[in-house]
């Protein structure tokens, strides 16, 4: 049983748990996620690892609901418990391993869209640590789903806000912010680009065109978390992978977004995953990653 420390409501489905988890805690890096099961008939649940103490032993996460999992998980307070705490588990971003004087000489932009603010904000964080000012975009639909703000702002270079309704930040979504700021003679070296789906693809479609390598997170397409189920099955480049244990992290301009989306859609009913099943023969999953744990 792992303890929850700190439960926050971020807005109206979005939440903060800080959980006691100290070998998870020893153990990862920015990029990475855990798998969680709030109590012992619970689903897996694979979040992404918002941030973590090595010297408190803690990981933060940050989860939105969108199904029972994550609604029982919203439920439970701080003093409560939840039931399995596995991880980290996924690479670390390929940021983390460069030598640190390459790392110094690189200008950054990180692009969080709504939820993806979370993963973003550990490797904005771990930067800052090194000596590197990293700048920020954050985007959401509305003011109301823009999470994480000020945390970022602490730890961030500079940090730009826009919404698509114009109601907070500037008014246009991520690609915009993103030719705003080429446009005032602004240049990076790489971006690292995090949020939904549809939003990475358009966010790479414009990084494309400037000329900007961009690296995307595919957390929100992992279902398992062990390459067992398929789920995260998609194309990068002329390859096969699965975003659980390839990634979560993989070069965006090789993504193929559409067919990944598409066949998200198909995986949602008993019969599509069948299909899928059927059609891709033995490509349909990843097997079984290197599951930790903090047992």
């Amino acid at each position: 049983m792992y303890k929850i420390l700190k439960d926050q409501m971020l807005t109206d489905n979005i939440y903060l748990m800080e959980i006691e988890a100290p070998r998870v805690a020893g153990n990862c890096l920015p990029g990475q996620f855990i798998i969680l099961r709030a109590d012992e008939d619970g689903e897996r649940i694979p979040l992404t690892i918002c941030d973590y103490s090595r010297e408190n032993g803690t990981v933060t996460i940050v989860f939105q609901i969108v199904g029972a999992g994550t609604q029982i998980l919203s439920n439970l307070k701080a003093g409560d418990s939840v039931h399995d705490f596995v991880g980290p588990l996924g690479k670390p971003s390929e940021l983390t391993e460069l030598p640190l004087d390459e790392l110094k000489e690189k200008k950054i932009l990180f692009v969080a869209g709504g939820v993806g603010t979370a993963p973003v904000y550990p490797q904005v964080k771990w930067l800052k640590e090194q000596g590197v000012d990293a700048d920020v975009i954050i985007g959401a639909r509305t003011k109301g789903l823009i999470i994480l703000e000020d945390m970022m702002k602490e730890v961030a270079g500079n940090v730009y806000v826009t919404t698509d309704d114009g109601s907070y930040g500037d008014h246009g979504n991520v690609t915009d912010a993103i030719r705003k700021l080429y446009a005032e003679g602004k240049s990076y070296d790489v971006c690292v680009a995090i949020g939904p789906m549809i939003m990475m693809k358009f966010a790479c479609l414009c990084t494309k065109e400037l000329g900007l390598p961009t690296i995307v997170s595919l957390n929100p397409i992992m279902v398992d978390g062990t390459g067992m189920c398929g789920a995260c099955r998609v194309t990068v480049g002329d390859e096969v992978k699965f975003a659980c244990v390839d990634g979560p992290e993989f070069d965006g301009h090789k993504v193929d977004f559409d067919q990944a989306m598409k066949r998200q859609q198909i995986y949602k009913t008993a019969e599509g995953r069948a299909f899928l099943k059927a059609k891709e023969g033995d490509t349909h999953h990843g097997g079984c990653g290197n599951c930790g744990g903090d047992k």
